[in-house]
């Protein structure tokens, strides 16, 4: 299976770049997860060309799983990406300090080239609580180094300026990932987070990579893994067609995905429903309890609409 000499590749705040897919969480019959249909994602992602695969943030339903769940997650993806010498990031998040702490510790084991967490998110944080957590996230770590996941709904939102702060005091927090805006607050952004590697949303990409941004933990590698990739290297060929591209793919999303936000749907749902439009693997668009997913039928005429309207993303699928 795969060059057995094969490492999963360090990453540092100078090699954090690029594309990045997702393992999304296959939820079958009684609630339960499917390794077998994560094993024929990581199929194609680690194909795909992208630059590394991360598992457990929100696609991956981290606030779902318990530890022994998490613990077989982040092992079937570590053995995937050590085959492929791909890099891998373990989505290490709960809302828990306590439990993301010691999920930090198992993760690390596994040699990752990077370890995603999130802040403790029932009670917002202070300023000097942020500098603690990051900091005993660190010390767990094992020399592995961190990256920060901070979303719009979190309950501690840190600006760039904290955020550029956090890595001057925390030197192995490598990246962040955050909502990306338009290029005026890229590049804000840019400059304020200092040499952490600046990850925005997948659709914005091409904006965020014309104004400073590194890279995308990409919502549109749900879409179609190699379909982003290939747009990722139109970013670097042709910015002006990447940057058309990218309003379509917005225009996609606003008219036909966010619709389903508004019903209810949360973001796994609908990363779901466009990686079941895709069909690039066997993914269903079911999330786990309690949460509503995107009915399949739907998805699949959101399949049909995308490859009308974006057949970029499609040319390697029949």
């Amino acid at each position: 299976m795969g060059d057995e000499a094969a490492v999963i590749p360090s990453l540092s705040r100078e090699t954090l770049r690029g594309t990045w897919g997702t393992v999304l969480l296959p939820i079958a019959d009684g609630d339960r997860i499917d390794p077998a249909a994560i094993a024929a994602q990581l199929d194609v992602l680690t194909t795909s060309g992208l630059d590394g695969i991360y598992s457990n943030g929100t696609a991956g339903e981290f606030f779902t799983q318990d530890e022994d769940e998490f613990d077989a997650v982040a092992q079937l993806l570590a053995d995937a990406c050590q085959s492929a010498g791909l890099a891998c990031q373990i989505g290490a998040s709960h809302p828990s300090a306590q439990v993301c702490r010691a999920r930090i510790q198992r993760a690390a084991r596994l040699r990752p080239s990077a370890i995603q967490v999130i802040l403790p998110d029932w009670l917002p944080l202070s300023w000097p609580e942020v500098l603690d957590a990051v900091a005993g996230f660190e010390r767990v770590a094992d020399g592995i180094p961190l990256v920060l996941y901070n979303p719009p709904h979190a309950k501690t939102r840190l600006t760039p300026g904290q955020l550029g702060e956090l890595g001057r005091e925390v030197p192995g927090l490598i990246g962040v990932k955050v909502a990306g805006g338009d290029a005026g607050w890229c590049r804000r952004a840019r400059s304020e987070v200092g040499d952490l590697a600046l990850f925005v949303a997948g659709h914005t990409l091409a904006t965020g990579r014309a104004n400073g941004a590194d890279g995308a933990y990409s919502n549109v590698a749900c879409l179609s893994p190699p379909g982003a990739v290939r747009w990722g290297a139109l970013m670097a060929a042709d910015s002006a067609a990447a940057l058309a591209l990218e309003g379509r793919i917005q225009a996609f999303l606003d008219t036909h995905v966010l619709p389903w936000q508004r019903e209810g749907l949360g973001n796994a749902a609908l990363d779901k429903g466009l990686a079941h439009a895709g069909r690039w693997a066997p993914i269903s668009t079911r999330v786990r309890w309690p949460y509503a997913s995107m009915p399949e039928e739907a998805a699949e005429r959101l399949g049909d609409i995308a490859r009308a309207e974006l057949p970029e993303l499609f040319e390697h699928l029949t």
